[in-house]
């Protein structure tokens, strides 16, 4: 399957270190060659970069740019690619995208889901043939069907919990949801979290000859939260989460935190922990 990162910062920060590493597993020290892509907001959240490709990360040379490229935002979500279901093709390739209320609304999956038990949206329709793509309109269809006043954090982390907690019955799911203001993170099977604050260290990538010693990039009042599905350095300290955990990150710092028993997730929620 797939892999999975995020970056969610209180200071307009870059994912290179990070992406430097997934990008190895996209082909080199991964079998995850099927495509990657990157999203990334500007630090006002009103302007997303994305780049994708229907080709190993390891060996193309626009990873390699992208790389390189220092994309400061709060919010960015990276992905490497092992086809499940859906062609080798540009339109399977996550993260995936649409604009709605304003904002441009970013998706990545990893896992498996059975496509035919996903839910069907009437306002977004998949471009590529994803199991991946069809769960994400269908969030953004639920989303939109609920009325919800997008400003309030704790009902759209309780509509988005509602929608994971359903879809992790039909397979593997593992997510991530941005609008550029807040990072979503479910972690049904696996994900890891690791947060970046003072006093920073040193930390070396675990698929790359790379280390970066973090005390000297930053200042004493930064915090940087980066999720992925497998720990991509050998010297700090991820966290596994739990089977259906999810967070709501908000410049770095888990503003809403709720973990689930999924055996009846069409049942209404309980509010989510603080």
């Amino acid at each position: 399957m797939c892999e999975l990162l995020a970056l969610s910062a209180n200071t307009p920060t870059d994912m290179t270190f990070s992406f430097r590493g997934l990008v190895r597993r996209g082909g080199a020290t991964g079998d995850h060659g099927d495509g990657w892509g990157l999203a990334s907001y500007d630090p006002e959240g009103l302007r997303l970069t994305m780049v994708r490709e229907e080709a190993p990360a390891a060996f193309s040379p626009v990873a390699a740019k992208v790389s390189n490229l220092e994309l400061k935002a709060h919010c960015s979500i990276a992905h490497i690619r092992k086809a499940t279901q859906g062609s080798v093709a540009i339109e399977n390739c996550h993260p995936f995208h649409r604009h709605w209320q304003g904002l441009d609304w970013v998706f990545a999956h990893n896992g498996d889901l059975d496509h035919g038990r996903i839910p069907t949206s009437e306002q977004f329709v998949p471009l590529g043939s994803t199991d991946s793509e069809r769960a994400f309109c269908w969030i953004l269809d639920q989303l939109a069907s609920g009325d919800l006043d997008l400003n309030d954090h704790s009902a759209l982390f309780a509509a988005l919990i509602r929608c994971a907690d359903h879809l992790a019955v039909e397979g593997i799911f593992n997510c991530l949801l941005s609008n550029g203001h807040w990072l979503f993170v479910y972690g049904g099977t696996k994900l890891h979290v690791l947060t970046r604050r003072a006093p920073f260290t040193t930390a070396t990538l675990a698929d790359d000859d790379l280390q970066v010693d973090f005390s000297q990039v930053t200042t004493p009042s930064d915090v940087v939260t980066i999720v992925s599905t497998e720990p991509l350095t050998t010297d700090e300290l991820w966290r596994p989460l739990l089977p259906s955990e999810a967070l709501l990150l908000v410049h770095g710092e888990v503003e809403l935190h709720h973990v689930s028993v999924v055996t009846n997730p069409l049942s209404p929620a309980s509010r989510p922990n603080t």
